[in-house]
């Protein structure tokens, strides 16, 4: 059992950045993968980005690819998702997602997720 809490999402200007972070209790955070999804008003929930558990190896979908970044801290016991030169079509709640036995796009590989956050971005 794993409890996963988001934050740092926020309002920011199109080109800004912002950090968010997933914090993990529980089961030992190491073993398992995490990913991140985001959900627009009146869109499916979408795959953004995922990390391996022993974060040698990081996904990502093609409308983020060179401006998101994946990255894990297992003392911290957090996942973070660094967002770069945003768009307002990165507006959406994201969500983050552990999985025990593998690292996927799908939102069904995933057992646990957290509340989500709201990133708003603004033209």
């Amino acid at each position: 059992q794993v409890q996963l809490v988001e934050s740092g999402g926020g309002l920011v200007q199109a080109g800004g950045s912002l950090r968010l972070s997933c914090a993990a209790s529980g089961r030992t955070f190491s073993i398992y993968n995490m990913g991140w999804f985001r959900q627009a008003p009146g869109k499916d929930r979408e795959f953004v980005a995922a990390i391996i558990r022993t974060g040698s190896s990081t996904y990502y979908a093609d409308s983020v690819k060179g401006r998101f970044t994946i990255s894990k801290d297992n003392a911290k016991s957090t996942v973070y998702l660094q967002m770069n030169s945003l768009k307002p079509e990165d507006t959406a709640v994201y969500y983050c997602a552990a999985s025990r036995f593998t690292s996927s796009s799908s939102t069904q590989a995933y057992d646990y997720w957290g509340q989500g956050t709201q990133v708003t971005v603004s033209s």
